[in-house]
């Protein structure tokens, strides 16, 4: 099995520190605010990740950390006149709502930062006793980059460009520019009592304290987006290396980033796309198969066409296996299209490649032999199953209602009665206007013998 590192740039082999078992940290929400398509990218990409582990076999052990104080909670508390810790439980339940309605794997630990202060104090005083972190004047703590000679090996960058190009202004109290804080003073209500004084801890350290709480000072791999590469990952790998005597974790991955359109994403923009805006409009698994049709690693372009587009592609797939009786659905072991897949870094593009093969012999099926679409559609689910596809009953897909249906299932069955009544009476003008109208909503009808079966589709399918 090969992995993409995102320390050396390279496609290595994956070899875990125990044989059969992965562990895995990802850095997780900053809840302030409700998750965005880009959060839905990265997370839902180690959802995949972590299946495709454990349908290989391996036993993981996913963390994903909550980050429930920050200075943006803390602002945002301040402009609704509430608490840190009421925007926080606010934004925790909104996001597992979130992650549940795309039936999202939930991580084996999910850790607060709020219930780790201890670790995290211990873990700044241990890299003031070794001489790697410094208090100042005000009393708070930052981490000497200049003490761990390998600082910027994650992110290939050289200290003294980084130095020289900063646009920070030099404060007077740290050594070097690029120093980083472990520990910041402050009276407000989100602090804590510390050696230093009372304050809170800055945001790179929780992840490197709450990794070695769950998973020891060296573990397997550290993930997360492309945006955190750089600074918080390489302050992490630098601050836990100096604190574990080298060690931390072996492989690095990082998911691509996402633009809207072309553009990055901003609320300035007016182009901030929510998980819950496209729950309103799309089935969870149309999402799932647009955001998998590209590498998790690569950029991604979101669009509204492309969603449509999946949504007529993943029509396709569904339109066959509502031709099957999918009533004794067997669980079969993965082919060795999927299992190539999923080691080759994870390759989704390939894995629907895969898929679309299996389609195309369903579909051969039905006119060459049917005795053999059962086994076929079995298959078609199983290898589906590791990126969360073709899990719904087929009806129950094409039926998904969204916010902007322009008309129910109720009032659909009782026109499609109305049509097939009309049908029987030979007034054929008045059944294909009733076909006609309900085709101008996004309701597709197809005669099958006496019955009639219909699906939602987009208004220019």
């Amino acid at each position: 099995m090969k992995i993409f590192d995102s320390k050396s740039s390279k496609k290595i082999s994956f070899n875990p520190l125990k044989e059969g078992k992965v562990s895995l940290y990802v850095c997780g929400m900053t809840v302030y605010d409700s998750c965005h398509i880009g959060h839905l990218r990265t997370f839902l990409s180690f959802d995949f990740i972590v299946k495709s582990f454990r349908a290989l076999n391996y036993d993981v052990h996913y963390v994903r950390n909550i980050t429930d104080v920050d200075d943006k909670i803390i602002a945002k508390a301040k402009s609704e006149n509430t608490s840190p810790s009421a925007i926080s439980e606010k934004y925790i339940q909104e996001m597992h709502d979130d992650f549940s309605s795309m039936s999202m794997l939930s991580p084996d630990v999910e850790p607060k930062v709020t219930e780790h202060m201890d670790s995290i104090i211990s873990f700044i005083d241990d890299l003031i006793s070794k001489n790697f972190a410094y208090t100042t004047k005000h009393g708070d703590v930052f981490f000497d980059v200049e003490s761990f000679e390998n600082y910027g090996e994650l992110s290939n960058r050289n200290l003294k460009d980084m130095v020289s190009g900063s646009r920070i202004d030099i404060d007077d109290t740290k050594k070097n520019p690029a120093d980083f804080a472990l520990w910041k003073i402050s009276s407000d209500e989100a602090s804590w009592n510390s050696p230093w004084g009372k304050g809170r801890p800055g945001w790179h350290i929780e992840c490197s304290a709450m990794s070695r709480d769950y998973l020891g000072k060296n573990f397997d791999i550290h993930g997360g987006g492309l945006d955190l590469k750089f600074p918080h990952h390489e302050n992490e790998n630098a601050q836990s290396k100096c604190n574990h005597d080298g060690l931390f974790a072996n492989f690095w991955l990082h998911t691509g980033p996402l633009t809207i359109e072309e553009e990055k994403m901003s609320k300035s923009l007016g182009n901030f796309v929510t998980i819950k805006d496209i729950l309103k409009k799309y089935h969870p698994e149309v999402i799932r198969f647009f955001l998998f049709s590209t590498h998790y690693r690569n950029p991604l372009n979101f669009s509204f066409h492309g969603l449509d587009e999946s949504k007529k592609t993943l029509d396709k797939f569904y339109d066959a296996l509502r031709k099957v009786d999918l009533s004794d659905t067997k669980n079969i072991p993965l082919d060795e299209g999927v299992i190539e897949s999923l080691k080759d870094d994870f390759n989704s593009p390939k894995l629907i490649s895969f898929l679309h093969k299996i389609l195309d012999k369903l579909n051969k099926s039905f006119l060459n032999n049917k005795n053999e679409s059962n086994s076929i559609a079995d298959l078609l689910i199983s290898s589906g199953s590791v990126m969360g596809l073709f899990q719904s009953k087929p009806d129950e897909y094409f039926k998904f209602i969204s916010s902007e249906v322009l008309i129910t299932e109720e009032e659909i069955e009782d026109l499609i009665t109305e049509r097939n009544l009309a049908r029987n009476q030979k007034d054929f003008i008045k059944s294909d206007k009733i076909r006609d109208d309900l085709k101008a909503k996004g309701i597709n009808l197809e005669d099958i013998g006496e019955k009639t079966i219909w699906k939602r589709v987009t208004l220019d399918e």
